[in-house]
């Protein structure tokens, strides 16, 4: 009987992003015994400096680093993400698979709605892109950063006096925490991170491991992998990453080929550009490409500049 282990983040949201994967797998495949560890991530670690601090120590991401180290290792033969917080850019001998489908991708606004936000209502969030986005349409808004994983961001309602605060709907999905959604946001205004709601699925690329990827490929969907291949390439070809405020969002249209929509927001919500290209649903990575330099003609480079000088700075 084949034995894996399965690596995650320890918080509640990634122990339940694990269960989800695991489910379908050990239904097909009851021979095969899957057993979850947890990997303590940098930014698990310091909840008090900024994230791009924790980045720079890890010499990655806050909340993927140390995860693949493991995998590199093999201490753990394949690793569950939120693709999200994944670079675009696969660390030496690893490799994305495809998502098990995808979870709704969109942003939600709890403990108030836009409409309902009093002028200078206190909105908390700590990703520079949800900061971009809600003063773009609320420029009256006191955005308050925050960090911590789900439930704790949501009890600052309380504990730090905040109307409201926005969160993933997928997150909130998975932990059961419906409830707490005051409004789901638009994506027209609100295009979430590159990845958002898609499992990042992370496996070796040696050829010990390939038994292992024939296994995991059978649960992959070919839909939402084109999805967050082309909005992924879109970060990339921008030089961006988790701390930029950068939405994009694949969707396969009804006749076969891939839309993907961008947008580029300055920190202050005051500069913004958008666009929407559609091409073959095969070529993921190229449609990527062509909108990043719609958006780079644009003036995005500029915009992503500054932002980054003003991050740095802080």
């Amino acid at each position: 009987m084949a034995t894996y282990l399965v690596g995650s983040r320890a918080s509640n949201l990634a122990k339940a992003q694990v269960r989800e994967y695991l489910r379908p797998l050990r239904e097909r495949l009851p021979g095969v015994t899957f057993t979850h560890r947890v990997i303590l991530e940098g930014g698990d670690k310091d909840r008090k400096s900024a994230l791009s601090a924790v980045s720079a120590v890890s010499g990655g991401s806050a909340f993927s680093s140390e995860q693949e180290a493991a995998l590199a290792r093999g201490d753990v033969d394949v690793v569950v993400h939120s693709l999200k917080d994944l670079p675009t850019s696969n660390r030496q001998g690893l490799t994305l698979l495809a998502p098990p489908g995808r979870e709704d991708v969109r942003d939600a606004l709890c403990g108030s709605t836009l409409a309902g936000l009093r002028k200078g209502a206190r909105v908390g969030t700590g990703a520079p892109r949800r900061v971009a986005q809600l003063l773009a349409v609320r420029p009256d808004l006191d955005v308050v950063p925050i960090r911590g994983n789900v439930p704790p961001r949501l009890k600052k309602i309380e504990t730090m006096g905040l109307d409201a605060v926005v969160l993933a709907v997928a997150g909130l999905r998975r932990l059961g925490l419906d409830d707490a959604i005051g409004e789901v946001l638009p994506l027209d205004l609100f295009p979430p991170s590159p990845g958002q709601g898609a499992l990042g699925i992370q496996v070796r690329t040696d050829d010990d491991s390939a038994p292992l990827r024939a296994l995991l490929s059978t649960v992959g969907d070919a839909a939402a992998d084109a999805a967050v291949r082309a909005e992924r390439a879109l970060l990339a070809e921008l030089h961006g990453g988790c701390s930029v405020p950068v939405g994009a969002y694949g969707e396969t249209l009804p006749n076969g080929e891939l839309s993907l929509a961008g947008q580029v927001t300055s920190l202050d919500g005051r500069v913004r550009v958008a666009e929407t290209v559609t091409g073959p649903a095969t070529e993921p990575e190229k449609l990527g490409a062509s909108l990043a330099t719609l958006l780079i003609d644009q003036g995005a480079h500029a915009i992503l500049g500054e932002v980054r000088a003003a991050l740095s700075s802080r």
